[in-house]
């Protein structure tokens, strides 16, 4: 099995066992990636802290022959982004981000312009409060990088969620979290 090294941001977590994890990474180089962290769970796992939604890491995994899901062997946390725990509607806003990336965007498919606006958008976050600019511009940026553009960018949001199904209802409560 030969190994890969790329930079990756975790967008999805989901547990599969007592020990392990399947993890959805969003990298420039490769696009969308799922792989098993086994025995990420486990005390005293090489894994353990390393692995939190929104980490940018420099991940190595081995490629699998026959599933969509690599393996996990090593993780280095390049940029945690911890500020953006610190206040709900920031965690909310980086989840819509990451969901909709997840929804738009297809397995091993490299997208280097997604992964810099997401990185783009989880820095902005990193530093500053979240507010409904912040995500129609992502939303609008997105459109354009899909090619879904309208001439307006409240347009070009509005066509984006509309063709995504999950992004729907976490963008309603987005909305109405930023709206209070």
């Amino acid at each position: 099995m030969s190994t890969e090294t790329v930079s990756a941001i975790l967008i999805r977590r989901i547990r599969f066992s007592d020990t392990s994890l399947i993890l959805t990474w969003f990298s420039q180089e490769i696009g969308k990636l799922k792989a098993i962290a086994k025995g990420a769970l486990r005390p005293g796992s090489p894994f353990a802290g390393k692995i939190d939604l929104f980490f940018q890491c420099e991940l190595t995994f081995s490629r699998s022959r026959k599933s969509e899901i690599h393996t996990l062997r090593e993780l280095v946390v390049a940029a945690p982004f911890l500020s953006i725990r610190s206040d709900y509607s920031r965690t909310l806003t980086a989840s819509y981000f990451a969901e909709l990336v997840e929804e738009a965007t297809e397995l091993e498919h490299a997208e280097p312009g997604i992964y810099d606006l997401l990185r783009r958008g989880l820095n902005y976050l990193e530093g500053e409060q979240a507010t409904l600019r912040a995500v129609i511009f992502f939303e609008a940026e997105l459109a354009k990088l899909l090619g879904v553009q309208m001439a307006k960018q409240s347009d070009s949001s509005r066509q984006l969620v509309e063709s995504l199904t999950r992004a729907r209802e976490a963008r309603a409560a987005l909305i109405k979290q930023l709206g209070k």
